[in-house]
């Protein structure tokens, strides 16, 4: 599964990045491919490209704000879910993801 995400909090420091850690973690041991942008305090960083998103299979918003750029993903499948779901069982996460879309 090719998963494209995009991770914010409230503060824009910690959740924004352990979410962003955990995601690739989990998405990696899962045998996924994944790129997480962050969104936060000091701007946005490594930002998701249009052909990541175009050969995206999901796009994950780990997000507790409003953020920019959502109109980047019309069309695709989207999950939105707070930080800390993906700071607290980001494989389970992945696998219910992964599951829905093997429907």
């Amino acid at each position: 599964m090719k998963i494209v995400a995009v991770a914010a909090c409230t503060s824009g420091i910690a959740h924004t990045y352990i979410a962003k850690e955990k995601l690739i973690r989990a998405a990696e041991s899962l045998g996924h491919t994944i790129h997480v942008e962050t969104q936060g305090t000091i701007g946005t960083e490594d930002e998701l490209t249009p052909e990541e998103i175009e050969a995206a299979d999901v796009v994950i918003l780990a997000i507790d704000i409003a953020i920019t750029g959502t109109e980047r993903f019309e069309g695709k499948r989207t999950v939105k879910v707070p930080t800390n779901v993906c700071v607290k069982a980001p494989k389970q996460l992945l696998q219910k993801i992964e599951a829905e879309l093997n429907k």
